[in-house]
C-alpha cells in the first residue's frame, strides 16, 4: 500500500515551514488578551522556550505536563517540548485534587505547567495540599516529593507573581541564554516523526484515565487530513473556542491549523457571545464545536447583530448532530462546508469525516467515509468476524492513527489494540450503501456529555462511598442540549430513604469533576438483571428516557 497519504514530519518541522513560508501572517491571536503571533514570530518563541526547557534540565521522552485553559503558553509548550522531544501530557481543566494526583503519579511526570486555578478551584492549592514539599523547595533546586516522586519542577503561567517554589514562564523563558542554538539544533535534527511526543488522558474502556501515547505522525498527519477535507489554507482563520487538552482543540484545531498554516483565533474558555463578537471582528472562515454549542449561538438573543458572512466551513463533533442544527448552521451562520468527525482519543482521534460536497442527509444521519491512511470494519463484537454492509456492529480501526498503547498500562492496551493491529472502539455502527459510516449506539457504557467521555464506573465508584447508598448504577439518560446526561439509580440503604439530588451533587463536588455529576437520580429497590447476576444497564438506560424524558422527571 503507498504511503502518499503520510505527512512524514515532526510537528517542529512543519512549524518552521510555516515560519519560511508564511513569516508575516497570522499564526495565533488571542483577542481577550490583545496578543498575537506571527508564524515568524511563534516559531521565535517557541524556539526561545525549548532552548529554555533544555536549560532546566528536560530531555527527550521526559512527561511535561500541562494544567491550565486555552492560555497563549499552552500552545507554545506543546510546540517547544515537541522540538525537543518531549512528552507533552494534557490535563483536563475539570480535574480535581485526586484526579491531578493521579495523573501526576501514573503518567511519571517530571514536569508540572500550571495556571493559578479555574472556577473558583485553586490549582494551586490542591497542588500543595499533595505536595507540600514544592512550596519548601528554592528555585533551581529539583522537587523531592513523597506524594509525586517523578516531580522535578513546577512553572507557573498566571500573570501574577509566581508562587513559592514554583518558577514564572517569564523567568523560564530567560533561562534560553544558557543553551546554545547549536546544541538545540543538534537535539531537534535528532529527532524522527515516529517518536512518542504527546500523552492525552482518556476514559479508554475501563473507568480510570489512561495516557494514550501518540507520535508526530499520528497526529500531525491526521491534522492534515482533516484540515484537507474542510479545504483549510493559509486564508483560513479558525475560531477555537474547544479545550486544548482534549483531542478536538489539539489535533482538529491546532494541528489543522498548523498543517495548513491557517491562524487560529484562540480563546480562553467557552463564551457564545464572545465567539460571535470575535468571529466578526477577526473575520473568522471557521468555528469548531460540539452541537451544543452550535446550539446556543444560535439561540443568542443578540445573533442577528453579528455579521458572520466570512464563515465557510468548521466541525461539529463529539455527539449526534441535530438534523435542524446542522440545517441552520450551514444556512444562518454561512457555513456551507461545514464537516462531521468520529474517532476517539486513542485514534488521534478522527478516523472518519464527511466533506465539503456531502449533503445535509450524509452530514446528520452520517460521520463520513474512512479518512486516508485509515482502515474501518464492522465486526461481531462476539467472534470478531466481518460484518456486511448494512449490518450493526463493532467499529474497529487500522492504521497511522492507531495510538502506541497506554501509557505504562501493557494490559489495557491488549484489551482494546489487539494482536493483528485493530483498535476495538466498543462503538456499534454500520456502513451505508456509500461506505459512509453510521454510529448507532455504544457496545461499551461510555457516556459523551458535551464532548466529554465519561465512564459510569468511576462516578459511580464515587457514589458508592457516600452515606446511605447500598449500590448504584449510572447511565446515559438523552438530552437535547448535551447530546447526553448522567442519571444515576440509586439502591439506598436503612439510613438513605431520604437522598435527594441536591444532596448527591454536594457530596461529589469536591470529589469529582463537575461534568461527571448525575443530572439526574432516583432510588430504587433493585436492578433489572441476567440470569447470571449481572446488571441489565440497557433496560436502565430505557428508564432512565422514559423517566427524565426531555430533561423533567415524569409525575408518578
Amino acid at each position: 500500500m503507498s504511503k502518499d497519504y503520510l505527512v512524514n514530519m515532526t510537528m517542529g518541522q512543519v512549524l518552521e515551514r510555516n515560519a519560511k513560508n508564511y513569516p508575516t501572517e497570522d499564526a495565533l491571536i488571542y483577542p481577550n488578551r490583545d496578543k498575537r503571533y506571527t508564524w515568524e514570530s511563534l516559531n521565535d518563541e517557541v524556539d526561545r522556550l525549548a532552548r529554555a526547557l533544555l536549560a532546566i534540565g528536560v530531555k527527550k521522552n521526559d512527561r511535561i505536563s500541562i494544567w491550565a485553559t486555552n492560555v497563549p503558553q499552552w500552545l507554545t509548550t506543546l510546540y517547544a517540548s515537541a522540538k525537543i522531544g518531549a512528552l507533552l501530557v494534557t490535563v483536563n481543566t475539570h480535574y480535581r485534587k485526586a484526579e491531578i494526583e493521579y495523573l501526576l503519579k501514573q503518567s511519571e511526570s517530571n514536569y508540572l505547567f500550571l495556571m493559578g486555578g479555574f472556577r473558583g478551584f485553586s490549582y494551586v492549592g490542591a497542588l500543595n495540599e499533595i505536595a507540600p514539599e514544592i512550596a519548601q523547595t528554592p528555585l533551581g533546586v529539583e522537587i523531592k516529593s513523597e506524594a509525586l516522586p517523578y516531580l522535578k519542577k513546577v512553572v507557573y503561567l498566571g500573570d501574577d507573581e509566581a508562587p513559592q517554589g514554583m518558577m514564572a514562564y517569564g523567568e523560564l523563558l530567560k533561562k534560553a541564554d544558557e543553551v546554545s542554538v547549536g546544541e538545540f539544533r543538534r537535539i531537534f535534527d535528532g529527532l524522527h516523526y515516529d517518536d512518542i511526543i504527546n500523552m492525552q488522558y482518556t476514559s479508554g474502556t475501563t473507568g480510570f484515565p489512561k495516557g494514550a501515547m501518540l507520535t508526530h505522525q499520528n497526529i500531525v498527519t491526521n491534522g492534515y487530513w482533516i484540515g484537507y477535507h474542510q479545504g483549510l489554507t493559509h486564508r483560513d482563520r479558525i475560531c477555537l473556542p474547544v479545550p486544548l487538552f482534549h483531542c478536538f482543540g489539539l489535533v482538529l484545531g491546532a494541528m489543522a491549523a498548523l498543517n495548513h498554516a491557517s491562524a487560529m483565533i484562540v480563546l480562553d474558555i467557552y463564551s457564545a457571545l464572545d465567539i460571535l463578537v470575535n468571529v466578526q471582528k477577526e473575520k473568522c472562515t471557521a468555528i469548531y464545536g460540539v452541537p451544543t454549542m452550535f446550539i446556543t449561538l444560535l439561540e443568542q438573543k443578540s445573533f442577528n447583530t453579528f455579521d458572520l458572512t466570512t464563515l465557510r466551513t468548521g466541525i461539529m463533533a463529539g455527539s449526534p448532530c441535530p438534523i435542524k442544527t446542522m440545517s441552520e448552521t450551514i444556512e444562518r451562520m454561512h457555513m456551507k462546508d461545514i464537516t462531521i468527525c468520529y474517532g476517539m482519543t486513542e485514534t488521534s482521534p478522527v478516523v472518519s469525516q464527511t466533506n465539503q460536497e456531502d449533503n445535509l442527509e450524509k452530514r446528520t444521519s452520517t460521520v463520513g467515509r474512512a479518512m486516508p491512511g485509515v482502515e474501518l470494519k464492522i465486526v461481531n463484537p462476539e467472534t470478531w468476524a466481518e460484518l456486511p454492509d448494512g449490518e450493526i456492529g463493532e467499529v474497529i480501526v487500522k492504521g497511522y492513527v492507531n495510538m502506541r498503547g497506554y501509557y505504562n498500562l501493557p494490559e489495557d492496551t491488549a484489551r482494546i489494540l489487539d494482536k493483528d493491529g485493530w483498535i476495538h472502539t466498543g462503538d456499534l455502527g454500520k456502513f451505508d450503501p456509500d461506505k459512509y459510516l453510521v454510529i448507532t449506539g455504544r457496545w461499551k457504557d461510555m457516556i459523551i456529555r458535551a464532548g466529554e467521555n465519561i465512564y459510569p464506573t468511576e462516578v459511580e465508584e464515587a457514589i458508592r462511598h457516600m452515606p446511605g447508598v447500598s449500590d448504584v448504577a449510572v447511565v446515559a439518560v438523552p438530552s437535547k442540549l448535551h447530546g447526553e446526561e448522567l442519571g444515576a439509580f440509586i439502591i439506598p440503604d436503612k439510613d438513605g430513604k431520604d437522598i435527594t439530588v441536591r444532596q448527591v451533587k454536594a457530596y461529589l463536588r469536591p470529589l469529582i469533576s463537575g461534568y461527571k455529576i448525575p443530572r439526574f437520580v432516583t432510588l430504587i429497590e433493585g436492578f433489572p438483571l441476567t440470569a447470571s447476576g449481572k446488571i441489565q444497564k440497557f433496560k436502565l438506560r430505557e428508564m432512565a428516557a422514559e423517566l427524565w424524558a426531555n430533561g423533567k422527571k415524569k409525575r408518578p
